[in-house]
């Protein structure tokens, strides 16, 4: 299960592209009240299938609210923030503040890492900065997107540690049907508030869907899940600062996209802070 991490990382690096593919073709919060009701779908499907037992009660409960944080809140903010005009790289580098928070959070809560792994969490954050460093301007920020991605941070982070505290063990495929009817139950309001729900179906936008339901949250999220049963929240939380390092490498492949000398040196160090976040405390 070693290679569990860095499937993770690849996965979850893709997202990023498939926003770039759908953005013309549908507006955000819409692409993911659609992209929610596929996971329903499909994770239904494996759940009758395999007769897997459902969550009652207070666990349903305890997962569906962290669910609200890690899905509908993380990925609600960030689209909307970018859509309303965010700055790629002012969001990557909000929300890649992320395991520093967490650290933060899961040491109030008795959750200790040493000095090895705090320097690894620092060393990861300024990786993040030069890796995004290109991509830097003021152009589109607002304290209206600047808000949508700090809350995007905050859900993600208390999602994440809710998730570890109150309900680490489910079954993944009933688990992310409740997980993805709070989060449709949170998002379709605002959807049809703020958007006319129109859809260009183009072959690239159903290959984004597609992707984004079947890889994304079917493997990345899955995967996610799988790290947290095992690992302390920053430890695992600290392998999202590898995303924008593999995201700049897949648009430089797919949009031809610059990547200079200053983001690959980001990656170095990127790489480094991440070996020490995630070794072991003796």
């Amino acid at each position: 299960m070693r290679a569990t991490p860095f499937a993770f990382v690849v996965i979850w690096a893709s997202g990023f592209v498939v926003a770039k593919y759908a953005a013309p073709y549908a507006e955000p919060l819409s692409f993911l009240v659609v992209r929610y009701a596929g996971v329903i779908v499909l994770m239904l499907a494996l759940a009758v299938a395999a007769g897997a037992p459902w969550p009652r009660g207070r666990q349903a409960l305890h997962i569906a609210v962290a669910g609200v944080g890690i899905q509908a809140g993380y990925l609600g903010g960030v689209w909307a923030a970018v859509a309303a005009g965010m700055p790629a790289g002012v969001a990557a580098l909000v929300v890649n503040l992320q395991p520093v928070l967490t650290a933060v959070f899961a040491g109030l809560l008795g959750e200790r890492l040493g000095t090895r792994q705090v320097i690894g969490l620092l060393l990861g954050f300024v990786g993040v900065a030069l890796v995004v460093s290109n991509r830097l301007t003021t152009e589109g920020l607002s304290p209206g997107t600047l808000g949508l991605t700090v809350m995007a941070l905050l859900a993600i982070t208390i999602g994440t540690l809710y998730q570890k505290r109150f309900c680490p063990q489910f079954d993944l495929r009933t688990g992310q049907v409740v997980q993805f009817v709070a989060s449709v139950v949170v998002t379709l309001p605002f959807a049809l508030a703020f958007e006319s729900f129109r859809f260009d179906w183009t072959p690239q936008l159903v290959g984004a869907l597609a992707w984004s339901v079947l890889v994304l949250t079917g493997g990345g999220i899955s995967l996610l899940f799988l790290m947290l049963r095992r690992g302390a929240a920053a430890q695992v939380t600290s392998y999202f600062y590898l995303v924008p390092g593999i995201t700049a490498l897949m648009a430089f492949v797919m949009f031809g996209e610059s990547l200079g000398v200053v983001a690959l040196g980001g990656m170095a160090v990127t790489v480094l802070g991440v070996a020490l976040a995630t070794r072991r405390t003796e």
